[in-house]
């Protein structure tokens, strides 16, 4: 009986670990598209905000810069399909690659 129950309990592991790696990346992009972002945009916005400086004047540079690179891989951005494309089929599948490491380990 306990091995059914294991048995049991491992298809739900896996089913969750399935629908997680089908569904979580589109749910992502569909949060981050009622934004006007997608994962390229908000990638570039998010690390090129570097305050290392401590410099009040130098930081408001290059905030206003990540926001200048990242907003054109956005929505009605120049590189908007760049963006998209980057989006979906890099960091979704890389993300799903790497869950699916994860789960053989």
């Amino acid at each position: 009986m306990s091995s059914n129950s294991n048995d049991s309990g491992s298809w739900y592991s896996r089913k969750y670990n399935e629908w997680y790696t089908a569904y979580m990346p589109w749910l992502e992009d569909k949060y981050l598209q009622y934004f006007g972002e997608n994962k390229a945009s908000y990638t570039a916005k998010e690390n090129l905000k570097t305050d290392v400086t401590g410099n009040e004047a130098v930081n408001k540079v290059q905030g206003g810069l990540a926001e200048g690179v990242g907003g054109q891989f956005g929505k009605g951005g120049l590189l908007e399909s760049v963006g998209q494309g980057v989006s979906t089929e890099g960091f979704n599948r890389a993300e799903r690659d790497e869950h699916n490491k994860a789960l053989k380990m």
